[in-house]
């Protein structure tokens, strides 16, 4: 009983103590003073947050699965006059970097650090995460974003269109609501939480609640959503800053486009996918966007040589990159709104704006033959079931029939160029390397400059910060922050010739992984033994896939001299470095393609029907 009591005292000792510390916490942050009277007391209110004197608006658009060679931004044939626009009047970055996927480079980019290390290396979907710290699709408050960081500084934040880092737990209007972006620091929210939706029936959300959409195409929706907070705020406060996070489902599958825009490119790539590769290579070599010496990598073995398909593979092909094509410059379009707002508002001047040309490679999604409704489960089709299905249903691509549109692999390799491979592939500069734009009049001198300084995704928070003069925070409300692992591109941007500051970088999706250090890659290929609709097995050369393979970037930008035999000593100490990273970052255990769609199976095994 002694002992019973003895416990008991100290457990009440302990809560006293703890209740009192709380307390004192809280008389240390009022600083005022509490009498017993209103005479003995001195008022205190804590002032709201006003930003930097002059701090800019602040946009960061991202898009979805464009390769480095689609948009005319950067040679690419698909016309995207208002990102050429921004271009033209800001800066092009050409070794910009994302993680090859769109959850971990959303994770990333939101937070400022690696997608591991915020534990994104998967997505925020129960059949694709694993229960470890670097798998559980759950950003930890330690890992602050940049609204938060904004919005603390006196910033109002926006986001819209596509979130994609909100676990499925909580992806409901009941909530919990902890990984919604109301939770991480935006004031408002219109667009959806998943990876991918219909974009014309899309799972919507506005704010913390779910809604019914209004039956438009979602990126009319979406800008029209940014366009009234931009205006409303700007009339109650005029002179508060903003931060729009502008992120549209687009280009990603369903290829879906209003009618109006469907045809405008009618016949133009009936050339095919080799001769686009061949005149957008032309192309970015005359802009200056890629070395010099640069040579153009042989097509895929797996894909089929233009001239030698059928004239119905011709056909069905051609409409394919049609759609896709038109709804990149749709897709351009709607940002020109955002744009003619800026314009009318007199606030263009005063924006940094952000552009992202993708969160990873172009999509490998499509398969070979294209796609119009597989899922991640469908079994792949032969190649006479797949062209003779998609044939018959030809009309649906690009309308709000094709729920599940994405074109062949031959078009996603030709939007990659002038890299090999495609989204997925950490291994490869054709999974990870995008275009950037960095647009802010008040800041840039060298107008329609390029920029070749080793750049990722996590850089663009401190870049932001660094711009508009805030300070990354120690505590982020009362919660102490994890050190921001990016580096800050403001070193670059009146310095064309500066060095690279941003030396080392990991890459890992479910199985590829690469790692970067001084412009030397050590690269790992992998390739699934499980086949579906969505992973390839066909993405990966013979001679690549499973083994590790050494390239010096600096001399050899797009990856076609394999040099891990000749320097096995820099393979070696590469290999060990990305160990060292993955530890440090918590991307261990490795969860490859195969670990994944065995657990969805299994889930897949264990549903009943009435709970599908």
């Amino acid at each position: 009983m002694r002992i019973k009591n003895k416990i008991v005292y100290i457990v009440i000792t302990c809560v006293a103590f703890c209740a009192q510390q709380l307390h004192a916490q809280q008389d240390t942050a009022f600083k005022g003073v509490v009498g017993k009277t209103l005479a003995e007391s001195k008022e205190y209110y804590t002032p709201y947050a006003t930003a930097p004197k002059g701090a800019p608006n602040v946009i960061w658009i991202l898009l979805d699965d464009v390769g480095f060679g689609a948009s005319s931004a950067f040679g690419g044939l698909i016309p995207t006059p208002t990102i050429d626009s921004l271009a033209n009047n800001g800066l092009r970055y050409t070794n910009f970097h994302t993680t090859a996927i769109c959850a971990p480079t959303r994770a990333a980019l939101l937070t400022g650090r690696n997608s591991a290390f915020v534990h994104m290396s998967g997505f925020a979907h129960i059949g694709a995460r694993a229960g470890f710290p670097g798998w559980d699709g759950r950003i930890p408050s330690s890992s602050g974003t940049i609204a938060e960081i904004l919005k603390a500084n006196g910033y109002s934040t926006f986001a819209v269109g596509k979130y994609g880092v909100t676990p499925d737990e909580e992806n409901n209007s009941a909530g919990p609501f902890d990984h919604w972006p109301n939770e991480k620091g935006f004031d408002h929210f219109f667009g959806f939480l998943g990876s991918q939706t219909d974009q014309y029936k899309p799972d919507l959300a506005e704010d913390e609640a779910k809604i019914t959409p209004d039956g438009r195409h979602l990126n009319d929706q979406i800008t029209d959503k940014a366009i009234f907070y931009i205006d409303r705020q700007k009339k109650a406060a005029p002179d508060r800053p903003f931060f729009l996070y502008y992120a549209p489902g687009a280009v990603h599958a369903p290829h879906q486009v209003p009618d109006e825009w469907r045809d405008i490119y009618k016949g133009k790539f009936d050339e095919g996918w080799d001769v686009y590769r061949e005149k957008v290579f032309a192309q970015q070599k005359k802009m200056g966007v890629i070395p010099a010496y640069a040579q153009l990598p042989d097509r895929n073995p797996n894909i089929k040589a233009w001239n030698t398909l059928s004239a119905d593979e011709k056909k069905l092909y051609a409409r394919f990159m049609e759609v896709y094509a038109a709804y990149l410059t749709y897709t351009d379009h709607e940002i020109q709104r955002l744009i003619d707002e800026l314009k009318k508002t007199n606030q263009l001047d005063n924006t940094l704006i952000v552009v992202m040309i993708g969160d990873n490679g172009a999509s490998k999604e499509g398969t070979l033959y294209g796609d119009i409704d597989l899922t991640p489960m469908t079994p792949q089709r032969s190649e006479s079931e797949a062209i003779k299905y998609n044939l018959a249903n030809i009309d649906k691509i690009g309308t709000p029939a094709g729920i599940e549109v994405n074109y062949p692999l031959g078009w996603a390799q030709a939007c990659n160029t002038p890299f090999r491979f495609w989204k997925q592939d950490a291994h490869s500069e054709g999974g990870t390397h995008n275009p950037m734009i960095l647009f802010y009049p008040k800041v840039i001198t060298d107008k329609g400059g390029l920029r070749n300084q080793y750049s990722h995704v996590i850089d663009m928070l401190p870049t932001t910060l660094d711009i508009v003069g805030i300070k990354a925070p120690s505590t982020i409300k009362g919660i102490k922050q994890d050190t921001i692992q990016g580096t800050s591109l403001a070193y670059s941007i009146n310095n064309a010739t500066a060095s690279s500051k941003h030396t080392i970088q990991y890459y890992y999706i479910f199985g590829s992984r690469s790692m970067y250090k001084d412009g030397w890659k050590a690269a790992f290929a992998f390739e699934p033994s499980a086949t579906n609709g969505v992973v390839s097995k066909v993405s990966v050369e013979d001679t690549l896939h499973n083994d590790w393979h050494l390239y010096n970037l600096n001399e050899d930008f797009n990856e076609r001299i394999d040099l891990a035999k000749k320097y096995p000593e820099k393979l070696t100490e590469l290999k060990a470095l990305f160990d060292a990273q993955a530890t440090e970052n918590r991307l261990y255990p490795l969860v490859t393609w195969d670990d994944i769609m065995n657990r969805v199976k299994q889930m897949m095994q264990t549903q009943t029907p009435n709970s599908k």
